[in-house]
């Protein structure tokens, strides 16, 4: 039976905090049983397995990172929307970083696809880089370098690999300059019926 006040939602909120805590790595079925202080079997009541619970925590955090992206780009457009997108990434990436390194593994698509939290991701992402003018393959190109851009800056700073005098804050504005640069002369495909050979 499961004890009473114990919840997924419960549980995966424990499991947030868990990770900003102790890190991604340090999220365990048997860390958040001694938390509730509960046998670990209590707990899957709520969670199927350690895998259900990081997908649900994924999931969560997603959520939570889009929601203060999407207050950050309200009413923005063009460079100072991208601007605004880039810091609220980074600002989650620094203020919980166990539940952005939870963004990073891999969910199964179908989940991905239901999830109501990463359809708002697309939106909001494929919405701000369609004021570039950019259509679809370029737009699926574009999230990539942006998630490639953001990610790889956000896990090298987070891992303490810059070590250059250059302040990392100025190196973070060049490098949004240069994603809004990109963008803006973007190489556009050429659509296939148009192409010679």
């Amino acid at each position: 039976m499961a004890r009473a006040g114990l919840t997924a939602d419960r549980i995966v909120a424990a499991a947030a905090e868990l990770a900003d805590e102790a890190g991604l790595d340090g999220v365990s079925l048997s860390a958040l049983a001694r938390r509730f202080g509960v046998k670990d079997a209590s707990l899957y009541s709520h969670v199927r397995s350690v895998q259900d619970l990081r997908t649900r925590l994924a999931l969560r955090a997603g959520g939570e990172m889009i929601d203060a992206i999407a207050a950050a780009v309200a009413g923005r457009a063009g460079k100072d929307a991208l601007a605004a997108f880039a810091g609220a990434y980074r600002a989650y990436a620094h203020r919980h970083p166990g539940r952005y390194a939870a963004t990073r593994i891999r969910v199964d698509p179908a989940t991905v696809t239901d999830a109501p939290a990463m359809r708002r991701t697309a939106e909001i992402t494929y919405g701000m880089l369609r004021a570039y003018g950019l259509q679809e393959p370029d737009l699926t190109d574009a999230v990539r370098l942006l998630r490639s851009t953001f990610d790889g800056f956000c896990a090298l700073e987070a891992a303490g690999a810059f070590h250059a005098g250059r302040d990392v804050d100025a190196s973070w504005d060049k490098a949004v300059e240069a994603l809004h640069t990109a963008l803006s002369n973007w190489p556009r495909e050429t659509p296939r019926h148009a192409r010679h050979d």
